[in-house]
């Protein structure tokens, strides 16, 4: 073979783009798969170690093909053409299984969901890197082949974080996850083109393109449909209605979680246990029409929604992530515009240390659980601090916690670290939940100066329900003490935490 002095611009440009999409594919799997099994340190371990297994495979096929391969053009043009395949696929194998595995642990859940969307792409794309560089080292002398193999190992890692970047940063937030695929699938049909070129298959990629185009055009139709209202850059956001009890209602799901329901006619109606057993612990402390309170967290805007209502000379303050939260808990929630409620959008600890050293809240309310798990920088001590500066005296600080009935660690773990920064940590339950004694429930923690009046609480308003105070050193007794961690900034393990309840919801032992 002729060697000439330069390789040329296509295959440097191929592994750039390859990479660039494989990549998005990585990032786009997890969007895709959050509807269905949420998101956690599992799921994303879980994705990542699927799509290093194809790429892995991939690389082995790749290059065992690239030596026995006399014409490895051809198999560059295959291997774009069924990687663009697979990838249009690979939706539906999702939506087509995810039914079938509900019922599985959720580490088998997204590892079997991951495998049947994922893996072939990624198997694909990775036979892709030793293919083009093989032809990039044959086009030069071997005086020049570690140069080559630097610029063509270079471009693959640049076209890695081009693709992370793109996926993250536009693609899912403004085609969502069914255009990214299509997008994805697109550029490798789009690549396979020059590969392909001046020979009679080039018709069957440009009919793969128009199948890709198709596709995407009639993804309803395909089953292809996005589950989710609206994909933002954060979350996978859902409406339902419902009839809750007898009232028109609607519950507002973030990815894997519900996160809030709202009664269309009354909003002081809180229709979630523990949602109505922080209200009325703050009822027990606060009287009158007056109360001054900082949301950590938006979501349905159940509480402010309700708040609103009953103080109405209050002052409310919501730190929400996602903008597009707000705007559909506001068309599609039943959120009202108001004076007395300031919505600032962006990280709540940020938001919370910008505001004045002199504004002080009555109640700082912690509901920023993201399917079951929590942003550790919102439960370390070094956060407890900002909140025990921004309470007024006698103040209230409170957080939902979802975690085991039996041994709940995390939660323990939570109360340990908050018992740094405040003289009384108390925990509270829904009284059914303790009767039914799920393994999966959602507890109130509250903490402030001064302990709670009663240990049984009992609904003023609303659904007749009851909440206890959960024995806190019995229940520390019964985990063992050396089993809890004091959360920090520089280690907060909430996922191991709470992996009894991640790997077995059903026992949580």
């Amino acid at each position: 073979m002729n060697k000439d002095s330069k390789i040329g611009l296509w295959h440097p440009l191929t592994l750039t783009l390859v990479s660039a999409a494989s990549m998005a594919l990585e990032i786009v799997a997890g969007r895709a798969l959050a509807p269905y099994v949420g998101m956690s340190l599992y799921s994303w371990t879980m994705i990542i170690a699927v799509v290093l297994a194809g790429l892995s495979l991939g690389h082995w096929i790749g290059g065992t093909l690239a030596d026995r391969s006399r014409t490895p053009k051809n198999w560059v043009a295959i291997s774009l053409t069924c990687a663009a395949l697979a990838t249009i696929v690979s939706l539906g194998a999702i939506r087509l299984i995810a039914p079938y595995l509900a019922n599985n642990d959720p580490i088998s859940h997204v590892g079997l969901l991951s495998l049947a969307g994922f893996f072939l792409p990624s198997m694909v794309a990775g036979m892709l890197s030793p293919l083009l560089t093989k032809m990039a080292l044959d086009s030069v002398p071997a005086s020049r082949h570690g140069r080559v193999l630097g610029l063509m190992f270079a471009l693959g890692a640049f076209g890695a974080i081009l693709g992370t970047l793109v996926a993250g940063l536009v693609l899912i937030s403004w085609v969502g996850t069914s255009g990214s695929v299509m997008i994805i699938a697109a550029v490798y049909g789009l690549l396979s083109l020059h590969y392909w070129l001046m020979k009679p298959r080039i018709l069957a990629t440009i009919a793969l393109i128009a199948c890709a185009l198709g596709t995407y055009q009639y993804q309803g139709a395909l089953g292809l449909k996005s589950p989710c209202l609206k994909e933002s850059s954060y979350f996978c956001i859902r409406v339902n209605a419902i009839n809750f009890l007898g009232h028109e209602s609607k519950v507002m799901a973030l990815d894997h979680l519900a996160h809030g329901i709202n009664d269309a006619k009354d909003p002081t109606l809180l229709l979630t246990p523990y949602v109505q057993g922080i209200d009325e612990i703050v009822r027990t402390r606060f009287k009158g029409e007056k109360l001054e309170v900082f949301f950590v967290g938006g979501g349905a805007y159940t509480l402010p929604r309700a708040w609103l209502k009953r103080y109405p000379q209050g002052r409310f303050v919501a730190a929400e992530l996602d903008p597009q939260v707000t705007k559909i808990a506001r068309e599609k929630m039943w959120l009202p515009k108001s004076d007395a409620l300031t919505i600032i959008h962006g990280d709540a600890r940020q938001i919370l240390a910008a505001q004045p050293h002199t504004d002080k809240f009555d109640v700082i309310f912690g509901d920023a659980f993201h399917d079951i798990s929590i942003p550790q920088h919102l439960i370390s001590d070094e956060f407890h601090q900002l909140v025990k500066f921004h309470l007024k005296e006698e103040g209230l600080y409170t957080i939902n916690v979802v975690d085991s009935l039996k041994k709940p660690r995390f939660l323990l773990s939570l109360v340990q670290t908050l018992k740094l920064q405040f003289p009384v940590v108390e925990v509270w339950l829904d009284v059914d939940q303790v009767q039914e004694n799920d393994a999966r429930v959602t507890w109130m923690v509250v903490a402030s100066d001064k302990p709670s009046s009663t240990g049984l609480l009992t609904a003023s308003y609303g659904f007749r329900r009851q909440w206890a105070r959960g024995p806190i050193d019995l229940m520390v007794e019964l985990v063992g003490k050396q089993n809890l961690v004091t959360l920090t900034d520089d280690y907060a393990p909430v996922d191991r935490l709470l992996a009894g309840l991640i790997l077995n919801p059903k026992t949580a032992e």
